[in-house]
């Protein structure tokens, strides 16, 4: 299963964008969505940082997702890719995954990705994704968070196993990727957008981004 992603009609009519990520589905989704676009991967090494202790879950991942689109925004400004200026945003992004009041985000190592899917399974988690959409040139941003929430049923420890030996659970919030999992029959079910799970709401993200030079 694939996400169903928002076709443009008219590209040109879009801004820039400028992709602060490194991701290769988030890069992916731009591209089949036919939005013109550069990557620039932010400075910022979110696997470095780590949420204080209660910290609210929304108000992390729109602060990840702005030092990101900040980040490469000023990289941008330094060094600029060749493009109109003066109609380029820049987008950050990020996602975790919230299981019983905890920030489940990308697995420092097997054992924590195997904790993760243990805790997930037969269970339900909140996946939340953080936008923030930069002008490089002004500073003016937009931020806002997507929500989604996630059924996954019970993983017997073998096929647990044999996914942590695959190496697939590496660089993803909450050790998976829902495409991914859905399509190796996992029982998986959600309520929200499954591009959003995967890392960035395409469609809210295009609306706003269509939005951003004329609101």
């Amino acid at each position: 299963m694939n996400p169903t992603l928002p076709q443009l009609d008219d590209s040109d009519a879009m801004p820039f964008v400028v992709l602060a990520s490194a991701s290769p589905r988030r890069q992916s989704m731009f591209k089949q969505a036919g939005v013109r676009h550069a990557v620039l991967p932010a400075s910022v090494d979110d696997g470095e940082l780590h949420p204080a202790k209660n910290l609210n879950p929304a108000e992390w991942v729109a602060a990840l997702a702005y030092l990101k689109a900040a980040s490469s925004a000023q990289l941008f400004v330094q060094e600029p890719i060749e493009a109109n200026r003066l109609n380029t945003v820049v987008i950050g992004a990020d996602t975790v995954c919230v299981h019983d009041g905890k920030i489940l985000g990308q697995p420092g190592d097997r054992a924590e990705a195997h904790a993760m899917i243990v805790a997930m399974s037969d269970a339900e988690h909140e996946v939340l994704t953080g936008i923030a959409i930069v002008d490089p040139v002004t500073g003016r941003r937009e931020i806002f968070i997507d929500r989604s929430r996630v059924r996954v049923g019970s993983i017997p420890e073998h096929e647990i196993i044999a996914y942590l030996d695959s190496e697939q659970w590496r660089g993803k919030a909450g050790a998976y990727n829902i495409t991914e999992r859905l399509a190796a029959g996992w029982p998986i079910s959600f309520e929200g957008d499954e591009t959003s799970i995967v890392g960035i709401p395409m469609t809210r993200t295009l609306e706003r981004v269509s939005r951003f030079f004329v609101d």
